[in-house]
């Protein structure tokens, strides 16, 4: 089994489950790295300051958020752990809904088991999976990781909870925006016209 990549609590209610994330698939992709073609060397990519047109180190390399086209404001570690999260160290359900009414254009393609962190959070697991799989439904959740709040879907497989992250309803566009741009595109021509 993999290594926990986050731990923490499910928490609903007046019930919090110890639990212990995994990443619930493997990517077997092949990777190429890049090679100078003439000796057959790697080439590496360097990090660049624009400002100085010099090469920095790792260390030297902070986080910027973009505010507009040409300015960026530095934001720190510090400031980012100061961050409040209220889902820092749990998964907050916020709803149980039919596994029906989830739109699979909202999965985002990462799932993760969740496992129950030590014996006493055995049987509350134990419960909340019968729960799950006995009236079909999935439980819409927030999770704080990295940094940042993701909205999970928490399903039942194979008697085990896994978590399937969610696109927040601003990252899914609007169909008939599509359409709508589709409509004023002009016609093409012909060749031979």
């Amino acid at each position: 089994m993999p290594r926990p990549l986050w731990s923490g609590v499910i928490s609903f209610g007046l019930v919090t489950i110890p639990v212990k994330l995994m990443s619930a698939t493997e990517d077997h992709s092949v990777r190429f790295h890049q090679v100078h073609t003439e000796d057959g060397g790697r080439v590496r990519v360097r990090k660049y300051c624009e400002a100085e047109d010099r090469e920095v180190s790792a260390g030297d390399i902070g986080k910027g958020y973009e505010v507009s086209k040409d300015t960026l404001v530095e934001v720190t570690d510090e400031e980012l752990e100061q961050m409040p999260l209220p889902t820092a160290k749990a998964i907050e359900i916020v709803a149980f809904v039919p596994a029906a009414s989830i739109d699979p254009v909202r999965l985002s393609g990462d799932s993760y088991f969740l496992q129950y962190d030590g014996p006493v959070a055995a049987k509350p697991y134990a419960l909340i999976v019968r729960a799950l799989a006995r009236n079909t439904k999935v439980a819409v959740a927030k999770l704080a990781w990295h940094g940042r709040e993701h909205l999970v879907l928490l399903r039942v497989r194979d008697g085990a909870l896994v978590a399937h992250v969610l696109k927040w309803d601003d990252e899914v566009r609007d169909p008939s925006a599509k359409k709508t741009a589709a409509a004023k595109k002009p016609a093409r021509r012909q060749r031979g016209a």
